[in-house]
């Protein structure tokens, strides 16, 4: 669990750590493609006090829209009426994310038992003025934060399901884990992955077990009656990675990871598969730099990869989920505001801070103070904001 340094194998780990998903109902039935929704006149949140002594009328309604795309992690099995995470959720904030383990303590942070986590989960979603996203990490195998130490039954690996390749195999599998997150209230699940397992020496895929398969078809197959599973217990479902991480040679938690010369435009074809199909509820952006694709930016901070590719030529028409924002492939080189600044601009909707790299409890009133002046100077509209307010409302529960 801790080899030295406690890295994010460890931490994506039911084995014990805390990485991020890196990360948000109503279920339809699938079609072509989710339609665009109409752009939300308000958020689907009513805070009951203000948020943060805004000047006008008008900067409290955009702070609470702001608010609604933000999903954040926090410290505590329990929680106190007047702890930040609770003030943060009266006051609008979109979701939360739950760990096994705190990155930085390597002690339990938010689960501890079944019953203990179903009260923490109940507490956060009374405080809520709206349909708060409870989310959290539950791929299996490796990737579990519901394990046997804290009192789950054992889940089996994405890469042991493609194995087998068997449609009840993999729906008994997935109904296990789908159990286990209503039975506290999780609403949001970052998985499945499919990416390719195109690099088996991959420490952040391969290593971990965490890809179906290298085959497109064993893929697209598990990942379907993955999701069909969840969206029959009311939980939404997250692709990642994209474009692609299964050939990269490195974690983007801990280091710049460049696939330029490793990934290939069949990587793509899980995705695009998955949107054609209508099985796709939203989609996560990797933070790997791909200078095929752009040779700047990291894909989750790219137009060129989110707007252009994605939504452009794959068509996705639904919310795009950012990886932790707080990895290090994005702090150390952009910043937390710019990176969210760059974020919106290149088209994301439901930012993630995981609070594991580091752990701010200032993270939702900086962003929303970041925000509201990106919005202020015209960098980002309040238009840009009122799309990814429509898109996210789609991964909130019914209730």
């Amino acid at each position: 669990m801790n080899d030295g340094h406690l890295t994010r194998r460890l931490l994506l780990g039911g084995i014990g750590s805390a990485a991020v998903a890196a990360g948000l109902c109503g279920c339809d039935s699938p079609t072509s493609n989710p339609p665009t929704p109409q752009l939300a006149g308000s958020p689907p949140f009513s805070p009951s006090r203000p948020t943060a002594s805004p000047s006008t009328p008008g900067e409290t309604s955009l702070r609470r829209k702001i608010a609604s795309l933000l999903v954040v992690g926090f410290r505590g099995e329990r929680l106190n009426d007047n702890d930040w995470i609770m003030n943060a959720v009266r006051d609008g904030l979109g979701g939360i994310i739950l760990f096994d383990r705190d990155l930085q303590t390597n002690a339990p942070r938010n689960i501890r038992s079944p019953g203990q986590v179903t009260a923490l989960v109940k507490t956060l979603r009374q405080a809520s003025p709206g349909r708060l996203i409870v989310s959290i990490d539950q791929e299996g195998g490796q990737v579990s934060r519901l394990n046997p130490g804290n009192g789950f039954p054992t889940t089996r690996s994405q890469a042991d399901i493609g194995a087998a390749n068997s449609t009840p195999t993999t729906r008994a599998w997935a109904q296990g884990m789908v159990q286990s997150l209503t039975s506290i209230g999780v609403n949001l699940n970052y998985a499945p992955v499919v990416d390719l397992n195109l690099n088996p020496n991959n420490p952040a895929i391969a290593k971990l077990g965490r890809s179906f398969s290298a085959d497109a078809d064993v893929v697209v197959r598990n990942a379907t009656e993955e999701i069909q599973i969840h969206r029959t217990a009311g939980v939404k479902t997250v692709l990642k990675h994209f474009p692609g991480s299964g050939s990269a040679t490195g974690n983007t938690d801990f280091t710049v990871v460049d696939v330029t010369n490793t990934w290939h435009r069949r990587e793509l074809e899980p995705f695009q598969r998955l949107i054609n199909s209508g099985v796709a509820e939203s989609v996560m952006a990797a933070h790997l730099l791909n200078k095929q694709l752009d040779p700047n930016r990291p894909a989750s901070l790219s137009p060129a990869v989110v707007t252009d590719l994605l939504r452009g030529q794959l068509g996705w028409k639904g919310a795009v989920v950012s990886d932790d924002m707080q990895a290090v492939a994005i702090s150390s080189k952009y910043g937390r505001d710019e990176a969210v600044a760059m974020a919106f601009e290149a088209g994301l909707d439901l930012l993630v801070f995981a609070n594991q790299q580091v752990y701010d409890t200032k993270i939702v009133d900086e962003t929303l103070d970041n925000v509201v002046d990106l919005v202020r100077k015209g960098r980002i509209t309040e238009a840009r904001i009122d799309q990814s307010v429509a898109r996210v409302d789609t991964l909130r529960p019914r209730s």
